[in-house]
């Protein structure tokens, strides 16, 4: 895990950089092979990973409403599964 000095501002990454870090925090911390404190910064920094993935995910949606003439619709759960006709 890169040390927290050493890691980009969040907003310094794409969205998807931003994702694969916290991807890879949350397997080091579910596979238990971090200490008290490197829980505790990787928690930290995962919890900023969040915000800022969320924060960029708003602001997509955001877009695509103003794209779309504020027209979005729900999608039924065949369409979110990729299975409609």
């Amino acid at each position: 895990m890169k040390k927290q000095a050493e890691a980009k501002a969040p907003e310094e990454l794409t969205f998807e950089q931003a994702l694969e870090e916290l991807d890879e925090l949350v397997r080091k911390m579910e596979s238990g092979a971090l200490g008290l404190d490197e829980s505790i910064a990787a928690y930290r920094r995962g919890a900023e990973l969040a915000r800022y993935c969320q924060a960029r995910l708003g602001a997509a949606e955001q877009q695509i409403r103003k794209l779309d003439g504020d027209v979005l619709t729900a999608l039924g759960n065949d369409e979110l599964r990729g299975t409609e006709p």
